[in-house]
């Protein structure tokens, strides 16, 4: 393929991206991305096949993206020992990083009857990878504070949970300065389970297992 391929190909990626964070997929209409990308009908669909081809590769790209910022602050906090001081610089780690308003994967679960089950593997894929990714970090954590009782795999979902839920409000607000508040709340209430333990009744950790519980009793 031509190297202005690759080219034109990125150029409709990122103009489709552009207009589905502000209408959402269904709202978006091929001509307006080709307009928007400044290309021709023959070139988007030599790219693209369909919609949900298209919405497959956007979401495959935003995959790409959350994982990849989840890797790095993964790979550039490998020198913290302590394993509970290792999770903070994680997620402080993230909250610098962050800067991507918007979130793709809200927009496509909001819509996964006109996108098809393909198109939505993508988001699927990200949560199991940033899961994974969280999860052995939590874990070591937990071990080094048993007395907080962590649930690692809670705070593990609520990680993948909060940088979707904050790129959504982020795009709704028109900055990214909501984006690094969640992220800061979320450190913040990591550090205060890590924190607490047994002997402080009534404490967060002990509300958090309580509520849990609740829930998996709940018919």
């Amino acid at each position: 393929m031509p190297r202005d391929g690759s080219s034109n190909r990125q150029r409709i990626l990122d103009a489709a991206e552009r207009l589905v964070l502000r209408r959402g997929f269904s709202g978006t209409a091929l001509d307006e991305v080709i307009g928007a990308a400044g290309t021709s009908k023959g070139a988007f669909f030599h790219h693209f096949p369909s919609k949900r081809e298209l919405a497959r590769t956007l979401l495959d790209r935003h995959a790409d993206h959350l994982v990849a910022l989840l890797l790095r602050a993964h790979d550039r906090t490998a020198s913290v020992d302590d394993p509970v001081e290792r999770v903070d610089a994680f997620l402080a780690e993230l909250e610098r990083a962050a800067a991507r308003p918007g979130s793709l994967a809200a927009s496509a679960l909001a819509e996964h009857e006109l996108l098809g089950a393909a198109a939505v593997a993508p988001v699927q894929r990200a949560a199991q990878a940033s899961r994974a990714v969280v999860l052995g970090l939590l874990r070591a954590a937990a071990a080094a504070r048993p007395a907080a009782h962590l649930d690692a795999e809670a705070w593990a979902d609520h990680v993948f949970v909060t940088l979707e839920g904050a790129q959504l409000l982020a795009r709704a607000t028109g900055g990214t300065e909501h984006l690094r508040e969640q992220l800061g709340v979320l450190r913040t209430a990591v550090a205060a389970v890590l924190a607490s333990g047994p002997s402080a009744p009534g404490g967060v950790a002990e509300q958090l297992s309580a509520r849990r519980a609740s829930g998996r009793a709940a018919p």
